[in-house]
């Protein structure tokens, strides 16, 4: 891990931890800025965090995100190695609504300033709301996900949110395509070794 990066990471962080510009500072725990190794070329992007990530300070810890480490592990990917997770908003929208437009408007330079430090060659939005805003406004998530989107040199792949496959087991399936194809994609497009230790 790049020592720099790391650096320049934990300094963004401790500014984001300060962040009061919009309400949802207001009924935060904690800011959850994001989880990983910042030299990874793979990002996943969620929307918000949710009650058990505000808690823990750290995205995808609740029941979706033991069911999207469970898919990372099955292609070799864990968030505390070779990729790094975060999400548009970095406080919890109450009763885990979906942030508002203004709420992604107010926090994604956050979500800029990580990218720019990490410099992925691929993202992975989870779900309608973080693909919509990453990828295309009007993206159809339920017919194009797994689809590859290219931006600004970058790969963009959506894939159905977890916390939707736990509303909806029959789209598990699915899901772990999508995924298949995404450990295909890392495959061709990176140039670390992505595999068991």
């Amino acid at each position: 891990m790049s020592g720099e990066k790391q650096q320049k990471m934990e300094e963004l962080a401790a500014l984001c931890r300060q962040c009061d510009s919009c309400g949802l500072c207001l009924g935060r725990h904690n800011v959850v800025f994001g989880v990983g190794d910042p030299d990874a070329e793979v990002m996943f992007i969620g929307e918000g965090p949710g009650e058990q990530e505000d808690l823990r300070g750290e995205p995808f810890v609740g029941k979706a995100g033991i069911l999207l480490d469970k898919y990372l592990a099955a292609i070799d990917l864990d968030r505390h190695k070779n990729i790094y997770i975060a999400n548009i908003v970095k406080c919890r929208p109450p009763q885990n609504r979906d942030p508002e437009d203004k709420e992604q408007d107010t926090c994604l330079p956050w979500l800029r300033k990580q990218f720019a430090v990490i410099r992925p060659k691929i993202i992975v939005c989870l779900g309608r709301i973080a693909a919509a805003r990453i990828i295309k406004p009007d993206i159809r998530i339920t017919r194009e996900h797994g689809k590859l989107f290219r931006k600004g040199g970058v790969i963009m792949m959506p894939v159905l949110h977890p916390a939707a496959l736990l509303r909806n087991p029959r789209d598990k399936a699915p899901a772990l395509e999508d995924f298949l194809r995404l450990q295909e994609l890392i495959k061709n497009e990176c140039e670390h070794t992505y595999g068991p230790d």
